[in-house]
């Protein structure tokens, strides 16, 4: 899950290029026909679930309307606003919650309408300007292989700072600063070192000297680390709780840890894209989206927390996802600090951490 830093929102909208203006000028065609509820949302698993388990119970009870999902990560939906800014296009935006107060700075998501839900929300799930609001939350903690550390007699891993240990040379995966796994670990190692969002100084220095040196790999994608697990590559990787589920349903020996400095939230934003030609249906579907029974759906098949207070877990669920007590100790980032200096962060990381 990547946030898009301010220098790479134009590059990546000149590659979209034509495609990403067919797509609104295909939207804006379409609208003119009917009313339809485009939603701009993560693709795989997600698109999956909204397409079998949540639009059509949406659609029957908002007199058959139609929804149409328009997949991409947040990187990609984030650069389709832009493209689409001024034109009809995308209604409602799943977006990570860096990204999205980057979308809620440009300008693209507009004011949510009041409605007795919100009041259900846990606070972390709130955004401060009441432009986009969180679905669900995620923990970025420490992935740690259960076999290895049986075979070799470690103790699983507790802290943040156990990244550093030299035991792991060679023998962890650390995402680079592009996805907010990394991100947020080289915050937390600012912070557990002296330093914070407004000074990452320590934790860039830490990054350098003591845990660069025990990374095997940078590349964030499921796929790889799976592997690297699997193969029993790698001990650790800094990786959130639902990833950490999705592995250990493929039978790879994973546990997830909530270090005990405190683990990351990530919030699973969505909002509704200001100036819709639907806005009191694209109102209406993120509200229902933060109804208990989809939150529940949420937490089931993509492991996340629910942001309603109300929702009620099966034990098997709730085992999985991060609950009250958890939630309630999550570190949140203050991307309004952070999103300004993401890009000369990247740029920094670039040269002294994956050279």
């Amino acid at each position: 899950m990547t946030v898009l830093p301010t220098t790479v929102l134009l590059p990546t909208l000149r590659k979209l290029g034509l495609a990403a203006a067919a797509m609104v000028l295909s939207l804006s065609a379409a609208s003119a026909d009917e009313p339809t509820l485009y939603v701009g949302a993560y693709g795989g698993s997600f698109e999956q679930m909204l397409r079998k388990d949540v639009i059509p119970a949406f659609s029957q009870a908002n007199g058959g309307a139609k929804v149409v999902v328009v997949p991409g990560d947040s990187t990609t939906t984030l650069a389709k606003l832009q493209a689409q800014k001024g034109k009809a296009g995308m209604d409602v935006a799943f977006l990570d919650d860096g990204p999205m107060y980057q979308a809620i700075q440009l300008g693209f998501c507009g004011k949510l309408a009041d409605a007795p839900v919100y009041k259900d929300l846990y606070d972390i799930a709130r955004f401060k300007s009441d432009n986009a609001v969180a679905v669900g939350l995620i923990a970025t903690g420490i992935a740690y292989n259960t076999r290895l550390f049986k075979a070799k007699g470690w103790a699983p891993p507790t802290s943040w700072k156990d990244l550093s240990d030299p035991k792991y040379k060679g023998r962890m995966v650390m995402p680079s600063i592009k996805n907010t796994y990394g991100l947020h670990a080289l915050l937390v190692e600012a912070q557990i070192n002296g330093g914070s969002d407004t000074n990452i100084d320590p934790g860039f220095k830490v990054m350098e000297k003591s845990i660069a040196p025990n990374v095997l790999s940078f590349d964030p994608s499921p796929g790889k680390i799976a592997e690297l697990f699997q193969d029993d590559e790698i001990a650790l990787a800094v990786w959130g709780n639902g990833r950490v589920q999705a592995l250990r349903q493929q039978g790879i020996p994973v546990e997830f840890v909530y270090p005990k400095e405190g683990a990351v939230a990530l919030g699973m934003g969505v909002c509704v894209v200001d100036k819709s030609a639907n806005e009191a249906l694209a109102q209406k579907f993120v509200q229902y989206v933060l109804s208990p029974p989809v939150q529940a759906l949420l937490a089931d098949s993509q492991g996340v927390a629910p942001a309603n207070r109300k929702t009620q877990l099966s034990p098997e669920v709730a085992a999985r996802v991060p609950g009250p007590d958890v939630i309630g100790k999550l570190i949140r980032v203050d991307w309004d600090v952070v999103n300004p200096k993401r890009a000369d962060w990247t740029q920094r990381w670039n040269r002294e951490i994956e050279q």
